[in-house]
């Protein structure tokens, strides 16, 4: 369970989500044989309805592992946006960068090996969508970054923010992850100002927020 819904509606939407074949399904059993974390099921699921609704035509990634969610939200606009992704494991890169090969997304999606941080600083140009999957301890500190490369209108998704649901019940907090859940909770006060950002925190997967500035 993943500690921010109940196990029994996970179940119940898991069981409405059709498997994923071709690509999507082979990069999904690798990083399953392999114990490599992607995005899970529901999140894959609304990064692409994200992708349909808002279509994005430069997405900005921090947090790359193997390349699926990057591959997802390419797929998802029948290769029609650009993704700059950022990764700081070189191993990592090595795989998604097979990958991007392999599958054939040279064209659509450029890896940027690196911590995220260091790199929003020196990054140019502007994004009509950011996904942060990367350093859970470190979304406050990639905020004003990703704000700055952020277009007017653009979006930000941000993954695993309820963090196994320990972001919103200190009962649920492991002592060595108390400074992940502290920057968390900043991360989520920050982008819940009424005033500045219009901001959805949806109790899905491991939990995902979506924000856009206040016009």
């Amino acid at each position: 369970m993943s500690g921010v819904e109940h196990e029994y509606i996970k179940e119940y939407i898991e069981s409405l989500m059709c498997d994923h074949q071709g690509i999507l399904g082979e990069m999904e059993e690798y990083a399953l044989k392999n114990s490599i974390p992607i995005v899970q099921r529901e999140t894959a699921g609304f990064l692409e309805l994200m992708i349909n609704v808002k279509k994005p035509l430069r997405v900005l990634e921090l947090g790359t592992a193997i390349g699926y969610s990057a591959i997802l939200m390419s797929l998802s606009s029948n290769k029609k946006n650009h993704i700059t992704t950022v990764e700081r494991d070189r191993n990592m890169v090595e795989i998604a960068r097979k990958n991007i090969k392999k599958y054939e997304f040279q064209q659509c999606i450029d890896i940027i090996e690196g911590d995220c941080l260091e790199v929003l600083k020196n990054i140019e140009g502007q994004f009509d969508f950011i996904f942060i999957d990367a350093g859970k301890a470190h979304y406050n500190h990639f905020l004003p970054y990703c704000l700055k490369l952020l277009d007017e209108e653009g979006i930000i998704v941000a993954d695993n923010t309820l963090f196994r649901g320990m972001v919103a019940s200190d009962e649920l907090v492991e002592k060595r992850k108390i400074t992940i859940v502290k920057r968390m909770r900043e991360y989520l006060n920050i982008i819940s100002d009424h005033n500045k950002f219009i901001t959805s925190i949806i109790p899905m997967g491991d939990g995902i927020a979506v924000t856009m500035r206040r016009s």
